[in-house]
């Protein structure tokens, strides 16, 4: 099986930053994934220091874009740690998002969720009251109780499946299968107009857990590096 380990990836010879590339799955697989490497072990302090947090801050938070064209359910981030294979996933249903800490499932419904589009997502944890948000292309979805137990390490980030806890490997059926770029993630607050900068693209705080531009990584099977995909502005004549 095909394995690449980097830091900086190096694709034919050539040796550059994820900055304006992307990952592709572009095919239904029980085994490709993508493993990434973080210095964060654990989120016991940070749980602690959220304990703290006021109204509208947050911490934990895992933002993505991405675009599919599949209309089941799919999985495309996943954090394990020892005590849960489902630390932290993010997963769509049909009809709805799903994001899931320690094994505790919120549902969120309503969001304008388009195939073939680039998405860009955020999800939101408060580990005192539990609650969690998405932001979906700039719109909140309403708050929804997760849990409030610690997330501590070592921990395991998965892109593309959802890891099987029982006999070792996937799930079968809900493997992510389109392209996925931009991918940060938080251990502290930030504030909702932080959130807004990195939906509109603009000038954004680069995460402090995952950073796209000095991600670590190791593909599994058939995913691949490309220049992302940019939609060039036409000028009617």
């Amino acid at each position: 099986m095909l394995m690449k380990k980097c830091k900086w990836f190096q694709f034919k010879g050539v040796t550059c930053y994820l900055q304006g590339k992307m990952f592709t799955f572009p095919e239904e697989s029980n085994t490709a994934h993508v493993r990434l490497t973080t210095s964060k072990q654990g989120f016991n302090a940070v749980t602690h220091e959220c304990l703290e947090l006021k109204q509208n801050s947050s911490c934990l938070l895992p933002q993505c874009r991405f675009l599919t064209d599949l209309s089941r359910e799919f999985t495309f981030f996943s954090l394990s740690v020892p005590s849960f294979y489902n630390g932290v996933i993010f997963k769509n249903e049909v009809g709805s998002f799903q994001m899931c800490v320690n094994g505790k499932q919120a549902y969120f419904r309503g969001l304008d969720f388009k195939l073939n589009k680039w998405q860009s997502l955020c999800g939101t944890w408060e580990a005192a009251s539990g609650l969690t948000q998405l932001w979906l292309n700039g719109q909140p979805s309403s708050r929804r109780l997760s849990s409030k137990s610690n997330i501590s390490g070592p921990i395991t980030i998965t892109l593309g499946q959802y890891p099987e806890p029982y006999r070792g490997g996937f799930f079968n059926g809900i493997q992510f299968v389109g392209m996925m770029s931009d991918l940060h993630m938080w251990d502290s607050k930030l504030p909702p107009c932080e959130i807004q900068k990195y939906m509109n693209q603009g000038g954004f705080t680069t995460g402090n857990v995952l950073d796209w531009s000095s991600l670590e990584f190791e593909i599994t099977g058939t995913v691949l590096i490309e220049n992302k995909l940019e939609t060039c502005q036409s000028s009617l004549l």
